[in-house]
């Protein structure tokens, strides 16, 4: 599946294969009524894109009834999506998206703590990177 490409409404769809799969287009048009009222024909379409796309994979029960599963986690979607975004907006640059993050967000004082928890860990893994890489010259 290339980056970038699934749609907010393909990723509602994507949200329930991912919480419960295989499914049929009927039960996820279902599991989705009480937050869209799409017809079960615009599921179906938001499941065939998916499957060009390579995000589900289709096939047939014994019933010969057409089910859904996810070919990509969430996580790699999310970390594509990320990347897109972080690239989109900021030139792939992850510091001036941490500083609008941390001068636009309310962050709690036990939030700061974690983002400087993950700041020093991913100083520390570079850190050991680059000593690694200079081991093996």
């Amino acid at each position: 599946m290339s980056k970038n490409n699934i749609s907010e409404s393909e990723w509602l769809v994507m949200e329930v294969l991912w919480d419960s799969a295989p499914q049929t287009s009927q039960e996820v048009t279902q599991a989705l009524r009480s937050e869209k009222n799409w017809a079960d024909n615009t599921v179906r379409t938001l499941l065939t894109r998916l499957v060009k796309k390579g995000a589900l994979t289709a096939k047939e029960n014994s019933s010969g009834v057409r089910i859904f599963l996810p070919r990509v986690s969430r996580e790699a979607c999310i970390e594509a999506e990320s990347e897109s975004f972080m690239e989109r907006l900021f030139g792939g640059a992850a510091k001036p998206l941490l500083v609008h993050f941390a001068k636009n967000s309310n962050l709690s004082s036990r939030d700061v703590e974690e983002l400087k928890r993950l700041l020093d860990e991913s100083v520390k893994r570079d850190s050991d990177d680059l000593e690694q890489n200079n081991d093996n010259i």
